[in-house]
């Protein structure tokens, strides 16, 4: 398989910007999904119940799942913008100051609420368990006026699943803008995901929680929403596609990672970003699934949330290897 890129590779702008709405033109639009993960290395998940247990030195690291979507589409070449709430705080700093750094334009809105964080405990094998600090679930709805000249401006849109990013499917549909999702570990019952699951044209959802549920789960989203394709990552058993017209799952192995596994914190979000600009810039959804597959892998072999990102050139290579 060639790994030269193509015409068919590079991204089409959008529409133009309307009056008042000046500025440069972006292939993707990430909604939501900013914080900060104290990565904590134990010796094994659960950790020991005891009062006190010796660990490495404990790092924050800016995480979370939009942050992820937002620096990997941005490595892989696509012209990338960010909006969230974050705090006036030393967290909401520290994710101004990383995303600068990699060049992602970012939409800062204050909350008093505080920036989002986690707590990952990650074992010896890069097994991870999240405490999750939802923080600010009632978190006031994003202004039109700054996400509206933003979304007109780009070609795509990823909405994580904050409560507040439901309220833009209805401005999505009427700009005729694609949008996508990462359901993460929803279990096909909670309500809370459904919107989310059943409004958007591309779905992402982890495997862990579905058990001999997937292929009912991922055949319900297709039939009861909008979404042409649907994808499971299992993590080291790789993931399952499931596209309209299609009634039965299809499973790809995983790609093999290029060192040892020292933490799976955002190989998820890894792989909706490589599989986004496989979709964005048109190759065929298999190979937009190895994109995944090799960034996802790649992903497991830094330490900490977010620390490395593959190039286009390199995802490419590694997935047309793993083809």
């Amino acid at each position: 398989m060639s790994t030269v890129p193509t015409a068919q590779e590079t991204p089409t702008a959008p529409e133009p910007a309307g009056p008042g709405e000046a500025g440069p033109l972006h292939d993707v639009l990430v909604v939501g999904g900013a914080g900060v993960d104290t990565v904590v290395r134990v010796p094994s998940l659960p950790p020991p119940h005891r009062d006190s247990v010796a660990v490495p030195p404990i790092h924050d690291h800016v995480g979370h799942t939009g942050t992820g979507v937002a620096l990997g589409c941005h490595a892989l070449g696509l012209a990338t913008r960010f909006v969230d709430f974050v705090g006036d705080d030393p967290y909401g700093a520290l994710i101004r100051s990383r995303l600068a750094d990699a060049g992602v334009e970012f939409t800062p809105l204050v909350t008093e609420a505080g920036t989002r964080r986690s707590v990952n405990l990650v074992d010896g094998t890069g097994a991870r368990t999240s405490l999750y600090d939802a923080r600010h679930p009632d978190t006031p709805r994003l202004p039109r006026e700054v996400y509206l000249p933003l979304l007109r401006r780009s070609r795509h849109v990823h909405l994580s699943i904050m409560d507040f990013a439901r309220h833009l499917y209805d401005d999505i549909e009427a700009a005729g803008r694609t949008v996508s999702t990462d359901l993460h570990d929803w279990d096909g019952v909670n309500p809370y995901h459904e919107e989310f699951a059943h409004r958007s044209d591309m779905v992402l959802l982890s495997a862990v929680n579905l058990c001999g549920r997937l292929a009912a789960v991922m055949t319900s989203i297709v039939d009861r929403g909008r979404a042409s394709v649907v994808v499971a990552t299992a993590g080291a058993d790789g993931c399952h596609l499931l596209t309209r017209g299609e009634r039965v799952p299809r499973h790809f192995p995983a790609v093999r990672p290029d060192g040892p596994v020292l933490d799976a914190s955002g190989a998820g979000d890894a792989f909706a970003a490589a599989f986004l600009f496989g979709r964005l810039t048109g190759r065929p959804v298999e190979e937009c699934v190895r994109y995944g597959l090799a960034a996802g892998a790649h992903a497991c072999v830094s330490a900490g949330t977010h620390g490395s990102f593959l190039d286009a050139a390199e995802l490419r290579r590694r997935a047309a290897r793993a083809g």
